[in-house]
């Protein structure tokens, strides 16, 4: 009892063994995917030198989460979400078995890349809001906010830290096996899921696709518009995904550009964040209520911003990568506060469709935000660019922060 008592929202979660099955496994696949992100970010750099082909490439990895995740949240709510998540992840190990071949054996160019990326993409869009949301079905009632918050630290900390151990690696090993180490991670995923005996979603059967379909994601979309907390969760994540978030995608061209370094300023720069994301997701799940988390969300935005003007102005990397940490701390308390209040919120039967909006914004707008600050980042730089960005965003955190002192109560009563 002492255990579950120190550790809070941790232990309770942790304690349903198909919940923690999934948890542990999910995890490393999770880091591993950003490992691979992080991968192909470097080697864009490497192969093309090109602020422009660094913002091409996250965005053809990230937007297709604007065009399908939508649609993965209609299939998962009626097909089931476990039926997903294994397709795709067979998907995912075949397409960075692929990319390590084709970069140890010199046979890639960036156009191969771009190809493989779009794939890519596409199958995360597709994977992510059932992964996102099957905890609902790994844990009792009771326990429900705990899991949701661990669940939600370890999404949104795995996409910090991963990309700190991938720029770790990358340090010593050929981006060939980086990758290989990636796919190894999605094996132990893969295997994990059939061994996990849940089923969920299967509103209308698989039998009824096509206008159904459709008729599913307009009903998702209508629920999150009409709830006005959603409405407001959705907002920020967007604002900040396409105002802040976009800069890790561009971390290469500071390492080279600003800081004069290689993969090892890359690594600085992601390991900084990763440390400060962790801290800040762990912290979230440990506390294990919804009490209080609106205000932590809207301050959160605030401070990120501020965090990264102040990155912007430095030429020192290692002042830099103070800054970073608290970037990280607040960015993760921003993404996973807002996806844990989204699910306390939001009714089981559109809980995918909803989260998948979540995916979309949260996802795929910094996709957006990179392909366009890496354009604008080649005619005024990529401070003076990040920091223009960073400043609006710290305007609508004076404006959340007011917004959201109306609508918590709303968010943080636990749904019955």
């Amino acid at each position: 009892m002492a255990d579950r008592s120190f550790f809070g929202g941790i232990g309770v979660a942790l304690s349903h063994p198909q919940y923690r099955l999934y948890f542990i496994s999910n995890l490393v696949s999770t880091i591993g995917r950003w490992i691979y992100r992080s991968s192909a970010a470097w080697f864009t750099w490497k192969l093309t030198g090109s602020y422009e082909w660094l913002g091409i490439i996250a965005f053809a990895d990230i937007f297709p989460m604007v065009v399908l995740s939508m649609l993965a949240g209609a299939l998962s709510d009626r097909i089931g979400y476990m039926r997903v998540i294994r397709a795709t992840q067979l998907f995912a190990l075949i397409l960075a078995v692929l990319l390590a071949v084709l970069i140890l054996g010199d046979w890639i160019d960036i156009w191969i890349l771009l190809a493989i990326t779009i794939f890519h993409g596409c199958n995360e869009a597709i994977s992510t809001p059932p992964r996102v949301s099957i905890v609902n079905a790994l844990v009792p009632k009771k326990d429900l906010s705990a899991a949701i918050g661990l669940n939600s630290a370890q999404f949104n900390a795995s996409r910090v830290v991963g990309p700190a151990i991938g720029g770790s690696l990358l340090l010593f090993l050929n981006a060939g096996w980086v990758f290989a180490i990636a796919a190894a991670t999605f094996v132990q995923f893969y295997v994990a899921l059939f061994f996990i005996r849940t089923e969920t979603g299967n509103a209308g059967g698989a039998g009824k696709l096509s206008m159904a379909i459709i008729r599913d994601m307009w009903d998702g979309v209508t629920y999150a518009w009409t709830n006005i907390g959603i409405r407001f969760l959705l907002s920020l994540l967007a604002l900040t995904g396409f105002l802040v978030r976009p800069f890790m995608e561009l971390a290469p061209g500071f390492a080279d550009k600003v800081f004069e370094m290689q993969s090892d300023g890359m690594a600085i720069i992601l390991c900084s964040i990763g440390a400060g994301g962790l801290v800040g997701a762990l912290s979230l799940a440990r506390r294990g209520e919804t009490v209080g988390l609106t205000k932590l969300v809207t301050w959160a935005v605030g401070a990120q911003a501020l965090a990264l003007i102040l990155f912007t102005i430095t030429n020192n990397i290692f002042i830099g990568a103070v800054f970073l940490f608290l970037v990280g701390v607040s960015m993760l308390v921003t993404g996973v506060g807002s996806q844990t209040l989204i699910q306390n919120t939001v009714d089981a039967s559109v809980r995918a469709r909803v989260m998948s909006l979540f995916v979309m914004l949260s996802w795929g707008l910094p996709a957006l935000g990179a392909w366009i600050k890496g354009a604008l980042a080649e005619y005024f730089g990529l401070q003076v660019t990040v920091g223009i960005g960073a400043t609006l965003c710290l305007l609508i955190g004076f404006w959340a922060v007011r917004a959201g002192k109306s609508l918590s109560n709303e968010l943080e009563h636990t749904k019955n």
